[in-house]
C-alpha cells in the first residue's frame, strides 16, 4: 500500500482546540487534498483511531529549537500524525506529504519517521515580489506568494515593501537617484520617532505600515517568521538638518548617479541611536512577530560614517574621529561605530521579541572587515555568498571557464564550497553567531527579467552542496516566482524536496515533478529539455554579471537598438527607451555597452573570448531543449489542454534563448565597435572590415531575436516581469510588443553606420547638461 492509498482512508483531519494558525493552515491543506473536513477535538495521540489523522506542533524537552524536525506517522487504516517542532516548517511539511510522498510505501511511516529539515532557516532576501521591483508587477498576489513560500519550505520572509510604485524621495530634473529608495525601504518609511516626527507625511507612513502588516499577517498564518530588509542608515530630507544641523552624518549618495548630495543622521550621537531604537520598538509594537532585520549599506542612499566604501570616500559627522587620524584608526573606529548601531537595533528588537536578530553583509565593509567580523555576536550576524571573500570580488571561478570570475552571488555558477568557508562557519558558531549563505534560483540574481527559467537539478545540487558542508541557514536572493504568473516552478519545487529530504536523489525528484505535471508519456521530453537547458546555463560565459541581473532591465537591453554608433540616431528617436533607462545623461553606458559610470564592465579581450564560448558551447543545448519540447506541443495540447507544462516551459526556454542571444550580442557589439576603433588606430583595414562584418551579422541576428520576442509576448505565457501600473527603470511595462518594432526599425536603418564612441562623452554631456 502507498501513502496516497492510506491517505485516501482518512475520514477526518484533527487538530486541538485553540491550535496555532500554522496548524490550522497545514491541516486544511491536507484535508483539502484528501477531501475531508478538519475537526477540532482533543485526543490522545498515543491511541490512534482509524481514519483520524492529527496535525500538531510537538517538541520534546531534548529537542534543539535551532534544528526543526518533522515527524510523519501513517497506518494503512488512515490513522496517523504529522507533527513538527517548529511552526515555520509545518505547512511545508503538509504540502510535502500530500504532493511528494504519495508513491512511498506506507510501511516507511508506520513506526513514525522523524527527520530534521535541511535548513533551520530558509528565507527570502531582496524579495522581488513583496518588497523590491516586482511588488508592482502584473499578476502579483501577496497572499498566494507567501503561501507558495511556506509550501516550498521557506521559514522566514521579509515583508517591508513600499505601498506605492515610487519612493517619496525627489531630486533635480533628470536625476534617477530617487528610484533607489524603493530598494530596501528604511525603518523611517513605516514609523517615526520623537526626533523625526512630521518629517514624512502621516498617510505615507500609514500606507506603508499597513502593507507591511498585511504581508506579515499572511506570513504568520502560514507559520513563517516575518522580518525586515532595509538599506540603513539611510539619508533623510534636508529639512531635518535645518532643524538639527549638528546631527548631520555621512554623505551617502553616488556622485555620478545623483545630482544633489544626500546625508544621513550621524549614528554616533546618542539622540540618533535613541531615534532608531524608538522606531524599532514602535514597529515591533505593531508587529511583535517580526523576527529579523537584514541591513545592506553603503549603497542606494545609505552608508556608515567614515567607512571606506562610501562613494565620496570616508566622511561623516563631527563626533567620531579627528580628520588627521591614520587610515587604520579610522577603519577601526568606523567598524566599531557600525557594530554599535547594529547592537542598538538588536537590543531594541529583543525588548519585544527575544529571538530577534540583525544581519548585515560584509561586502560593504571591505575597509573595516576585521573589526566588524570580530564584533559579530549573538543576534548580530552575517549573510553573504561567501565568508571567504573580502569586498565585492567573488572568490569562485566559473564552473566551465576557470579563467573567469564572472559568477553572480549564490547562483548555480557558484558550484564549489571552499574549505575555508567551513572553518569560518565553525569560528562563528563558537561565538554563537549564525551565518546565512546565499542561494539564487528565482528572480533577480540571474536571468532578469525572466521568470521561471527551469534548472531544477542544478538548484538541488547547489542546496545539497551547502547542506553537506554544514550550512543550516540560507537566504534565497529574490525569493521565488509569483504562482499566478509562474504555475510550474521546478527550481523551488526542488528546493522543497531538499528541505524535507536533504539526501533526496535530485534526478528522481526531477522525474517525479515531470510525471506529476506532464504525465508519464510526456515526462521524458520535459526532463530532456530541462537537462539541455541546464547544460546551456552552465556553458553561459556571463559576459557582464551586471547584465545578468537587474542591469539587463536598467539599461533596457531588449528595447535599445544595438547599432555601431548610438549617437547617429537622433535624440527624439531614442526617447522611447532612454526615458526608462536607469542612467544619467552623462553615463557612458548610453553609448558604450562596455561601461557604466566609471566602471569598466568588460573588455575587448574578454568579449572576444566569450563570443567564442557562446558559439562553441551554448547554442547546441539550448536549441535542443526548445526542439525537444516543440515536438511534444501538439500531443500535450490534446492530452493536457491548451495551456500546459510543455507549452509553458517551451515558451520560457525560448525566452531564455532570446536572453542568451542578447548577451552574445553585447559581446559582439564590444568586439565589433571597440575592435573597429582599435583597428582604425592601428591603420588595420582588414581588422576594420572584419569588425564591421561582425557588427552587421550581430545586428541581423538581434533583429531576428527581437522578432522572436514579439512572438513570445503574444504567447499568453508571462515569461518576464512586467508592470501594468507605473513603468520604471527597474521594471518593464507591458508594451514590449510596441517597443520592439521600433528597435528593429532603428537597427535596420543603421546597419551600415561607421562604428564610433566619443571618448569624451562624459565631459561633453555633463557640460551640455549644465547650461
Amino acid at each position: 500500500m502507498t501513502v496516497s492509498q492510506a491517505l485516501a482512508r482518512v475520514r477526518e483531519v484533527r487538530i486541538d482546540a485553540g491550535a496555532q494558525p500554522a496548524i490550522v493552515r497545514a491541516a486544511a491543506r491536507i484535508a483539502s487534498e484528501v477531501g475531508v473536513e478538519v475537526v477540532t477535538a482533543s485526543a490522545d495521540a498515543e491511541r490512534p483511531e482509524p481514519g483520524v489523522f492529527r496535525v500538531s506542533l510537538r517538541a520534546a524537552a531534548d529537542d534543539d529549537a535551532r534544528s526543526p524536525s518533522v515527524t510523519i506517522r501513517l497506518e494503512a487504516d488512515g490513522s496517523g500524525e504529522l507533527a513538527a517542532t517548529s511552526a515555520s516548517v509545518l505547512y511545508g511539511a503538509a504540502v510535502n506529504l500530500v504532493t511528494r510522498l504519495g508513491d512511498d510505501p506506507v510501511e516507511t511511516y508506520q513506526q513514525g519517521q522523524r527527520r530534521p529539515v535541511a535548513f533551520a532557516r530558509q528565507r527570502s532576501l531582496f524579495d522581488f515580489v513583496l518588497t523590491q521591483e516586482g511588488r508592482i508587477q502584473h499578476g502579483r498576489d501577496p497572499a498566494a506568494y507567501i503561501e507558495r513560500l511556506a509550501a516550498r519550505g521557506f521559514t522566514h520572509v521579509e515583508v517591508n515593501g513600499l505601498a506605492a510604485p515610487a519612493a517619496l524621495e525627489t531630486g533635480p530634473p533628470g536625476e534617477i537617484y530617487p528610484m533607489f529608495y524603493t530598494y530596501g525601504p528604511a525603518l523611517d518609511q513605516f514609523v517615526s520617532s520623537r526626533l523625526n516626527a512630521g518629517l514624512y507625511p502621516d498617510d505615507w507612513l500609514a500606507a506603508n505600515l499597513a502593507n507591511l502588516k498585511a504581508n506579515a499577517s499572511h506570513a504568520v498564518r502560514h507559520g513563517l517568521v516575518p522580518g525586515l530588509f532595509c538599506f540603513e542608515p539611510r539619508s533623510v530630507p534636508e529639512e531635518f538638518f535645518r532643524q538639527h544641523p549638528m546631527l548631520r552624518g555621512a554623505r551617502v549618495d553616488h556622485p555620478f548617479r545623483s545630482f544633489k548630495p544626500r546625508y544621513n543622521m550621524t549614528i554616533t550621537h546618542p539622540a540618533v541611536l535613541d531615534h532608531y531604537a524608538e522606531m524599532m520598538d514602535r514597529l515591533l509594537a505593531q508587529v511583535p512577530e517580526l523576527g529579523f532585520l537584514s541591513i545592506w549599506t553603503n549603497d542606494s542612499g545609505a552608508g556608515f560614517e567614515y567607512t571606506k566604501s562610501l562613494y565620496v570616500g570616508r566622511n561623516g559627522g563631527a563626533y567620531l574621529i579627528r580628520e588627521w587620524n591614520e587610515d587604520a584608526d579610522i577603519a577601526r573606529t568606523a567598524g566599531e561605530n557600525a557594530l554599535r548601531f547594529l547592537r542598538v537595533l538588536r537590543d531594541a528588537g529583543r525588548a519585544r521579541n527575544s529571538a530577534f536578530r540583525v544581519m548585515t553583509r560584509m561586502e560593504s565593509f571591505y575597509g573595516e572587515h576585521d573589526t566588524v567580523w570580530a564584533g559579530l555576536e549573538d543576534g548580530v550576524e552575517v549573510e553573504s555568498a561567501s565568508l571567504v571573500g573580502r569586498g565585492w570580488e567573488m572568490p569562485y571561478t566559473h564552473p566551465r571557464y576557470p579563467d573567469s570570475h564572472a559568477v553572480n552571488a549564490g547562483t548555480v555558477h557558484q558550484d564549489r564550497f571552499d574549505a575555508r568557508e567551513g572553518e569560518l562557519l565553525k569560528e562563528l558558531a563558537a561565538r554563537g553567531v549564525d551565518a546565512d549563505l546565499y542561494v539564487a534560483a528565482g528572480p533577480h540574481a540571474i536571468f532578469a527579467p525572466l521568470l521561471g527559467v527551469p534548472y531544477p537539478r542544478l538548484t538541488g545540487r547547489r542546496l545539497q552542496l551547502l547542506h553537506a558542508n554544514g550550512v543550516r541557514h540560507v537566504a534565497h536572493v529574490g525569493g521565488t516566482p509569483p504562482p499566478g504568473v509562474v504555475p510550474f516552478d521546478p527550481n523551488h519545487q526542488m528546493a522543497a524536496a531538499v528541505q524535507f529530504d536533504p539526501e533526496a536523489d535530485v534526478d528522481r525528484e526531477a522525474e517525479r515533478m515531470a510525471v506529476a505535471w506532464a504525465g508519464a508519456r510526456l515526462a521524458p521530453g520535459l526532463l530532456d529539455a530541462w537537462a539541455a537547458t541546464e547544460e546551456a546555463i552552465l556553458a553561459y560565459p556571463n559576459v557582464v554579471p551586471l547584465y545578468s541581473m537587474y542591469g539587463f532591465v536598467w539599461y533596457r537591453l531588449w528595447t535599445r537598438p544595438f547599432v555601431p554608433n548610438i549617437e547617429a540616431i537622433p535624440d527624439a528617436e531614442r526617447a522611447y527607451y532612454q526615458a526608462y533607462m536607469c542612467t544619467t545623461p552623462h553615463n557612458p553606458n548610453n553609448v558604450d555597452l562596455s561601461r557604466d559610470v566609471l566602471f569598466q564592465l568588460t573588455t575587448l579581450a574578454s568579449c572576444r573570448r566569450d563570443l567564442e564560448r557562446f558559439d562553441a558551447h551554448v547554442w547546441a543545448p539550448i536549441d535542443r531543449a526548445v526542439e525537444r519540447l516543440e515536438v511534444e506541443r501538439e500531443r500535450a495540447r490534446r492530452t493536457l489542454g491548451a495551456m500546459n507544462v510543455i507549452e509553458d516551459q517551451w515558451v520560457r526556454i525560448r525566452a531564455l534563448r532570446c536572453w542568451l542571444r542578447t548577451q552574445r550580442s553585447v559581446a559582439a557589439w564590444v568586439v565589433g565597435v571597440h575592435g573597429f576603433l582599435a583597428a582604425r588606430a592601428a591603420h588595420d583595414r582588414d581588422g576594420m572590415r572584419a569588425s564591421r562584418a561582425l557588427l552587421r551579422e550581430m545586428m541581423l541576428r538581434e533583429i531576428a531575436n527581437s522578432e522572436d520576442l514579439i512572438d513570445l509576448v503574444g504567447s499568453g505565457v508571462e515569461f518576464m516581469a512586467t508592470t501594468d501600473l507605473q513603468e520604471t527603470p527597474l521594471i518593464h511595462g507591458r508594451n514590449l510588443d510596441v517597443l520592439l518594432p521600433k528597435r528593429i526599425a532603428l537597427m535596420r536603418a543603421h546597419l551600415d553606420d561607421e562604428p564610433w564612441i566619443d571618448g569624451h562623452y562624459i565631459e561633453r554631456k555633463a557640460a551640455e547638461g549644465s547650461g
